[in-house]
């Protein structure tokens, strides 16, 4: 029984060793802290990370240490301690001795029958310095981003001007006069080159225009009734294509989405299956909706001429990028694609091989 007892208490002993140095050696913050509200126990990493001694730390109220900004937030946390509600994720600053700025994590536990809070806490100051830099390196590429639309939208309103008054000058001229066949013929070529700059120019502000509108509002969008409107729309080149387009939502009906933007990704994906079929087939449209680890997808697959993906890489979605000689080929759609899916913070990936179709998986924000 002697012996019984002495091997228990040995034991005891050894498993107090063993947290005492885990206690000692471990690299985050361990604190007990008293519903008082001052520390009456923490490990070396308090002082390391801080800069106070031991006693010094026990001293003073653990509030003196909290930086003054969230000072209020600490104490309504330490009450919410008191009240035996714990403490999880919660974050705050400490000021060092020299006057540096720390950020903390907290986890902390109350036991309500010695009046005593158990906490761990772990330096969080290196993430919120990235966090720091990602806002505010978004920030800059939004002031960026709205000073080069606005530019842009500025220089293609502009010169619709002198391009409209050359144009007025080219009706003025009495061509019928000019008995010169060559300098008729240049007279020609250059109003026909100011009518398609002319053309050009008011695509771009059309579509600066409607990225300028509030595409940001979001309703509930569903899939086969905006196909139906798409499908509507262009009904007369489906019919002269032969186009198949087969479809499937039942594993994910709607999306939140905005429904104008929708029907145009849903036209320009079909439009172009049409008009890049394989000669050798008729268009088959695949459309079908899907939810994959947590995500809301759409694919939309043809089986047209497809493209070399190791020459168009990442140009596929850029502004008129051209990949197949077709004479209504703008290279406008899929870069309007792309805007419509990335504007609402979802995107679009493309697989494709020549002569084998291409598969575009739409993949939208939660």
């Amino acid at each position: 029984m002697i012996r019984s007892n002495q091997k228990i208490a040995d034991q005891e002993i050894d498993t107090f060793i063993k947290f005492k140095q885990f206690f000692e050696l471990s690299p985050d913050l361990l604190c007990v802290a008293g519903f008082d509200g001052y520390f009456k126990q923490i490990n070396p990493a308090v002082s390391n990370l801080l800069g106070y001694s031991q006693e010094e730390l026990l001293a003073k109220p653990i509030s003196s240490f909290v930086h003054h900004e969230d000072k209020k937030t600490t104490i309504n946390a330490q009450n919410d301690l008191k009240n035996k509600i714990p403490l999880l994720n919660f974050e705050n600053r400490y000021l060092t001795k020299n006057g540096t700025t720390i950020w903390l994590l907290w986890t902390s536990l109350p036991i309500e029958s010695d009046s005593h809070v158990y906490a761990i806490a772990k330096n969080i100051t290196y993430q919120k310095e990235l966090e720091k830099e990602r806002n505010q390196n978004l920030t800059d590429l939004i002031n960026i981003n709205n000073n080069f639309k606005k530019l842009t939208y500025t220089a293609a309103h502009d010169l619709r001007s002198p391009v409209n008054n050359l144009l007025t000058i080219f009706d003025l001229l009495e061509t019928d006069t000019i008995n010169d066949p060559e300098t008729a013929e240049f007279i020609t070529l250059l109003k026909t080159t100011s009518l398609n700059l002319k053309d050009t120019l008011n695509e771009y502000v059309t579509m600066l225009d409607k990225q300028n509108e509030i595409n940001e509002h979001l309703e509930v969008v569903h899939f086969q009734e905006t196909l139906e409107d798409t499908v509507l729309s262009i009904n007369a080149l489906i019919e002269n294509s032969q186009a198949k387009i087969d479809c499937n939502f039942t594993e994910l009906k709607c999306i939140a989405f905005n429904k104008s933007n929708l029907k145009s990704i849903f036209l320009n994906l079909i439009t172009n299956a049409i008009k890049y079929a394989n000669p050798d087939y008729l268009p088959r449209i695949s459309i079908f909706s899907k939810t994959s680890d947590d995500q809301k997808q759409l694919i939309v697959t043809d089986n047209g001429i497809g493209f070399d993906m190791e020459v168009v890489k990442d140009k596929i979605f850029g502004l008129h990028q051209k990949f197949h000689d077709h004479e209504d080929s703008k290279g406008i759609g899929l870069y309007l694609v792309h805007n419509h899916i990335t504007s609402l913070g979802g995107n679009i990936t493309v697989d494709s091989k020549v002569n084998h179709g291409t598969t575009f998986t739409i993949t939208f924000k939660d």
